[in-house]
């Protein structure tokens, strides 16, 4: 696998959220990880970032060890973030959102700059409006615009739906499915379970911190399981 975590375990102040969890995702791949309010999931993808300490566990890129990486170090090596919250300077432009997510780059990103607006047309049509006037889903499209100006090699998308139409919610969707053509990895944790694992190759959902279940989109979306718990019946 091109990107995995086994066996984390850690949490905040000495309390373990996450127990022994683990997840993979290949390039070219939609993963989701699914679950119930506090089941871990968003500080599981935390963990993965580098942006809480591990009691145990491994994160690896490659085939690479990178448990020991700080954060900043992560996304040198292709890990790009969205955070639920938070994700936009609400007070720049468009346009200056995208160049704040590539001032890690030692290169022009003038060419990314172009392709991140073919993926968002809406975000050249408005590249000089000042973010905070954007409607939600036009903001998480600068979010994800923004986390792509790295070129990562894999994408983290915490709740991207969160607070979205079902309208908006399907053409972020879209356009997730179009950043996977490019060859990303994509890991994505989504309340929207139903709708999630349906663009999703595999999925795992947690409880109380631990692996319940797991398998592809597909699989997760006819069990019986899976379904009366977390997808109403």
């Amino acid at each position: 696998m091109y990107f995995s975590a086994k066996n984390l375990t850690g949490g905040y102040g000495g309390i373990d959220i996450i127990h022994s969890c683990s997840f993979e995702v290949n390039r070219g791949e939609i993963v989701s990880i699914l679950g119930p309010n506090g089941a871990g999931k968003s500080t599981a993808m935390k963990a993965m970032l580098g942006m809480l300490e591990l009691s145990s566990g491994e994160v690896t890129i490659e085939g690479k060890d990178i448990s020991k990486l700080t954060t900043q170090k992560r996304v040198k090596l292709g890990v790009s973030f969205v955070p639920q919250t938070k994700n936009v300077f609400t007070e720049m432009t468009v346009q200056e959102n995208l160049e704040m997510g590539g001032f890690l780059r030692d290169d022009t990103y003038r060419e990314t700059i172009d392709e991140i607006y073919d993926l968002f047309p809406i975000l050249h049509e408005k590249k000089n409006q000042i973010v905070v006037e954007l409607s939600g889903g036009q903001r998480q499209q600068v979010a994800i615009g923004r986390a792509l100006m790295i070129k990562p090699s894999v994408l983290m998308l915490d709740e991207p739906t969160a607070g979205v139409s079902p309208i908006v919610m399907d053409e972020l969707f879209e356009h997730i499915l179009k950043i996977k053509e490019k060859n990303v990895a994509i890991l994505m944790v989504e309340q929207n379970a139903r709708q999630a694992l349906n663009i999703s190759d595999r999925g795992y959902v947690l409880v109380m911190g631990e692996n319940k279940y797991s398998g592809s989109g597909k699989e997760l979306l006819n069990d019986p399981e899976v379904r009366k718990s977390f997808l109403g019946g």
